[in-house]
């Protein structure tokens, strides 16, 4: 496992004032979605198992750090395992210090903040029920035939829908 925690640029220099595209100024690049977890062994695997993440990194940031950035006491315990697939990076967020809350109910769509994550996948029966056998659920009143809604173990929500759809969406 993995201690180092990367060092990040300094303000102005060249990584900072050019995103993804090179010399054009973007002013902002997506960079990650963290996912606190209760076990971060069990989401990795969910994660790589059910819907093709690659492990990229773990990492146990000092806790000086981490509970300053992340607004926690101390020790927070801090492991962040990153997963990745294309450009999308998954972060996984478990704390052995201060440990995890379960949330009063499970989250729903018209709740402020965050709702989803959507992943477009070859098979959406296989994929749910691949779900199912690594920890998660299917919310069977949403299979609509076009897509369907699972829970990883943690609770988090996950659209399915077919390989493709993105791309026959009008711009």
């Amino acid at each position: 496992m993995r201690s180092d925690y990367p060092r990040l640029p300094a303000r102005d220099s060249e990584a900072s004032r050019h995103g993804e595209r090179g010399s054009v100024r973007v002013g902002a690049v997506f960079n990650h979605v963290g996912h606190c977890v209760a076990d971060v062994d069990r989401a990795r695997r969910f994660y790589e198992e059910v819907l093709g993440l690659e492990f990229w990194r773990d990492l146990e940031p000092p806790d000086e750090m981490t509970t300053q950035l992340l607004d926690l006491p101390e020790p927070a315990g801090l492991r962040a395992v990153y997963m990745r697939q294309g450009e999308f990076v998954l972060e996984l967020l478990g704390f052995r210090g201060v440990g995890t809350t379960a949330p009063p109910r499970p989250r729903v769509m018209n709740e402020v903040g965050l709702t989803h994550i959507s992943v477009s996948v070859d098979d959406i029966d296989a994929t749910a029920a691949k779900a199912v056998e690594h920890g998660g659920s299917i919310l069977e009143q949403t299979h609509v035939g076009l897509a369907v809604m699972i829970r990883d173990p943690d609770g988090q929500l996950i659209e399915l829908l077919p390989m493709g759809y993105r791309a026959s969406l009008p711009d």
